[in-house]
């Protein structure tokens, strides 16, 4: 595992929050993990939440244990803006942001997430 791999795990929340904010803006994508039922779905304090990372290293590197069967998908922003912001609020569903291999990380609300990863996105266009 090349170093800078380690350090960016080893980042805070929010750290690894603006990380995958910043690589989802360069590469135009994010990465899930997906399995037999779909996309993979965490529980966090009575919410269900869809983890998110900024590249399949990242998300390969999580699913281990019970994901370990699961497969990184990459979703393009313009498929996440056009369909997953809304699905996820229609379904009640949050954002695991680049959660850790301990399952520590920040929870955002979809909408909240759309705004950030459009902000982000403008200011890289500028």
């Amino acid at each position: 595992m090349p170093s800078q791999f380690h350090d960016v795990i080893q980042m805070s929340p929010e750290k690894r929050h603006a990380y995958l904010l910043t690589q989802a803006t360069i590469n135009q994508k994010i990465w899930i993990l997906t399995d037999e039922h779909g996309c993979v779905m965490l529980n966090s304090e009575d919410e269900d939440c869809v983890p998110v990372w900024p590249s399949e290293e990242f998300a390969k590197y999580w699913a281990t244990g019970d994901w370990a069967d699961c497969t990184p998908k990459a979703i393009t922003l313009s498929d996440w803006f056009d369909r997953w912001t809304r699905g996820l609020e229609g379904d009640g569903v949050n954002i695991a942001v680049f959660p850790n291999p301990d399952e520590e990380g920040i929870v955002v609300f979809p909408d909240v997430f759309d705004s950030e990863l459009k902000e982000r996105n403008q200011s890289k266009l500028n």
